[in-house]
Parts: structure tokens; C-alpha cells; sequence
């Protein structure tokens, strides 16, 4: 079977050359978006079969299946940027695929622009959830090229940029590109994109208005919203370093950071290693505020925040293999139940209430097989329960293999030991 795949672009008179439009000519069945019927219908043959490319996918693919013969598709631009030609290749991988692009939306912005774009970081939102958007901005990328779709609009993501402080943008949005009378393209600040409507089809580009400097290399413990104001409760800046390197991070898909009161230990993992995808838990409703605050004023978006106790909280979790998570992260927080993450392989305990064992029995349901487990210890007097003994009995009686634990002191706080087991 094969599929001949065409890129056009919103011109209701597309411009086609000679010898795809002899194969046009040829063609029996035909398939794309309804936009795209809109615009070909009139270089069709008569008594052809149309198949929309509509969700579930899996009935498109159905009929394609059914037909058993060539089909001629109509897509967006160059089928294989973000488009259409990957999903065949995905669904079809017996299937011949021949390609006749066009050039993509991004890629005509920026002519009209007169903006070079082989440095842009490419960003679709199209169908797809905030993590690769929020992790451009982390990482400070200078030129964002960003595929919308109805939810994901040039608005929604001015005012997701301005609630975490990245307003030191230009954004360029291109509305109907390559339609000769809808066409048009907005230059403006991102408090002017919060307030507008864009017609759509639209992208845009984000264009640093200047560079940034290098993220220093840990927050201030200062920096941060705390809980009553209680200096105590917050891992300190030195430990929560040593505590990340425990963690090994850099080859880590997924930490579950337990307890995490004002969320200092999420946030510095989300921004030094912004590949994560991070879940927090905490049992006190009031840090629920304290932490989307530290978020937004350390520009940290996408850790996903739970309440409630985690026993109960992680029994309700919709875990995933896939890669993908199937709703957007965001900043709001979201039950429980309605959640799909994958498992972890790097899960931080910063509190546990007096329920060590039976969290690290629950956390060993869902965590990965090569995946790790870090507490921090702290010795300290009029403490009744001792951290250190719940956790050596807990890794005995769980069968876990303990690494040399490590030990250290700032200044003339109370000693901590940094703990880390795995699977034996």
C-alpha cells in the first residue's frame, strides 16, 4: 500500500506543481483534514472517496486499511515536520510513504519575518501537553518556534510565560499563513498577546530581547516562600544539592519528591534538570499555596502538585509506561485519581510523619526497577522518633540495599545524614 503525502499550505488556490497535480488527477482516494478538503475540493476527479483524518485515529487507519489501495493525503506543510507523515510511518510501517512538502508554518513566519531560523527550538503544542514548552523556557532558549492548536493559544501561552516571569520576550505570531486575504502577522509584547484573540490556524515565534545570564548554581534558601515564616522547614540550600546528586538526576525520567512543604527541593530539580518530570505530595493543605508561589517566582512550571496523604494519595495514581503523559502538566493542582504519570525512578522522602516503612512499602509498588530512594536524616534533641533507626529497619525488613550513607554539618545546625537505598 502507499501513501502519497502532499504539504499545502491555507491558500484557497493552492499552488501545486504540474507533476503532483497529474497525480491528483489519478487519484481515487483521497484523505485529510476537513480544512484541507475545503481547500482541494476543486482539483479533485469526480466520484472519488474522501476520508476525513479525524480522532480516534484508529478508525482513520481502518479505512485506509479497507481501501488497500493508494491513497493520495493532503497535510499541513511538510508532512514530517510535527505532521502527518510520522503517524503513517508509526501506524503503517509496511506502507511505501512518497513526499511532496511544502514548507512548513514556522518556516513561512520567519520569512516574513526575514528572520533566520536554523537556531529556533522547535516547540509543538498542537495536541500535546506543556512539558517541551516549559523546559525551552527553563533552559532559556533564545528563539522559541511554537505550533498552537485551540488550547494552546498564542494568549494561553503569553500569560503561562508571565505567571512564571518569563516576560523578556518578543512573541511574533502568524495567523493564516500562505492565505492571501486572511493572512497576517503580529509583532508584540506578551502583555498585549495575554489580552488577544488570534484567528486560527496560527504559530508563533518567541524571540529573546536579550540574553540571559547562566541560572546561578542553587537558590538561596532566603529566596523562598516558607511555611509560618519557620526557617527550619526547608531543606537547606547546601544539603538540597547534595541531596539532588543522590538522586543522580541526570539520568532520571521521573522524581516523586515526598513531603515537599515549600517545594525548594522540586523547584531546584525542575530548573537544574528541566528534562524531569516531577510530582510532589504533601498531607498540609496550606503548603499547596506556598509551593505554586515558589514556582511562579523561580520560574519553575510543570510540577505536578498533590495533596493529601501519600498513602492513600499514591494507591489512586493512573501510572503509565509511555513517555508521554496523556493531559498536560500545569500548575493547578489535580486529583488524584484523574491523574496518569509514569512510575518514578528517583522518589526524595522529605517527610513522613512516622510513617517511613509503610511509605517506602507503597513507593515500591510503582517504583522503577533501577530507581532510588533518598531521605534526609536529621540528629537533632527532643526529637521522639529517630529518623535514621525508622529508616535501617525499614530497609531491612523491605530488603533494600543501603549506600554509605553521608554525613555533614552547616555551620551550628543539627547534623544530617544524607540516606540513599535501591532494590538489591
Amino acid at each position: 500500500m502507499k501513501f502519497i503525502i502532499i504539504g499545502i499550505t491555507d491558500s484557497p488556490r493552492p499552488s501545486i506543481a504540474p507533476d503532483v497535480l497529474s497525480i491528483v488527477e489519478q487519484g481515487r482516494v483521497f484523505s485529510g483534514g476537513r480544512r484541507h478538503h475545503d481547500i482541494v475540493a476543486p482539483l479533485l476527479p469526480a466520484d472519488v472517496r474522501w476520508i476525513d483524518i479525524t480522532v480516534p485515529l484508529d478508525a482513520v487507519f481502518r479505512q485506509y486499511r479497507d481501501v488497500g489501495s493508494d491513497v493520495v493525503v493532503f497535510a499541513s506543510g511538510d508532512p514530517l515536520f510535527f505532521g502527518f507523515a510520522n503517524t503513517v510511518r508509526r501506524e503503517m510501517p509496511e506502507a511505501e510513504v512518497v513526499l511532496y512538502p511544502s514548507f512548513n508554518s514556522l518556516q513561512m513566519l520567519a520569512h516574513r519575518l526575514l528572520m533566520p531560523y536554523h537556531d529556533m527550538r522547535i516547540v509543538s503544542l498542537t495536541g500535546r501537553p506543556w512539558p517541551a514548552f516549559d523546559r525551552a523556557l527553563i533552559e532559556r532558549a533564545e528563539k522559541i518556534g511554537v505550533l498552537t492548536d485551540r488550547e494552546h493559544t498564542p494568549a494561553a501561552i503569553a500569560r503561562r510565560m508571565l505567571d512564571y516571569g518569563y516576560a523578556h520576550y518578543v512573541m511574533h505570531v502568524g495567523e493564516h499563513l500562505g492565505h492571501p486575504e486572511h493572512e497576517r502577522v503580529t509583532t508584540l509584547c506578551l502583555e498585549e498577546a495575554a489580552q488577544r484573540n488570534f484567528g486560527f490556524p496560527n504559530c508563533l515565534v518567541l524571540a529573546a530581547k536579550e540574553p540571559l545570564p547562566p541560572r546561578s548554581y542553587g537558590i538561596p534558601d532566603g529566596e523562598f516562600a516558607l511555611l509560618d515564616g519557620r526557617e527550619k522547614m526547608i531543606t537547606k540550600m547546601p544539603i538540597r544539592l547534595l541531596t539532588l546528586q543522590a538522586l543522580d538526576l541526570p539520568r532520571r525520567h521521573v522524581l516523586w519528591d515526598i513531603g515537599f512543604c515549600t517545594g525548594s527541593v522540586s523547584i531546584e530539580a525542575r530548573l537544574m534538570f528541566p528534562h524531569l518530570q516531577i510530582v510532589a505530595f504533601e498531607v498540609r493543605p496550606e503548603c499547596e499555596a506556598i509551593i505554586h508561589a515558589n514556582m511562579r517566582r523561580h520560574g519553575a512550571p510543570g510540577i505536578e502538585v498533590l495533596m493529601g496523604d501519600f498513602r492513600s494519595v499514591c494507591s489512586n495514581l493512573s501510572l503509565s509506561a509511555s513517555s508521554n503523559l496523556s493531559r498536560p502538566l500545569c500548575c493547578d493542582t489535580i486529583a488524584a485519581k484523574e491523574t496518569p504519570t509514569q512510575p518514578p525512578d528517583a522518589v526524595f522522602i522529605g517527610g513522613h510523619g512516622g510513617h517511613l516503612k509503610e511509605i517506602m512499602q507503597q513507593v515500591l509498588t510503582v517504583l522503577a526497577p533501577d530507581g532510588v530512594i533518598v531521605m534526609n536524616s536529621v540528629v537533632a534533641p527532643r526529637v521522639t522518633t529517630d529518623s535514621r533507626q525508622l529508616w535501617d529497619q525499614a530497609c531491612q525488613e523491605l530488603n533494600l540495599q543501603q549506600e554509605p550513607p553521608l554525613h555533614i554539618q552547616l555551620n551550628d545546625h543539627h547534623p544530617i545524614t544524607i540516606l540513599k537505598c535501591k532494590r538489591k
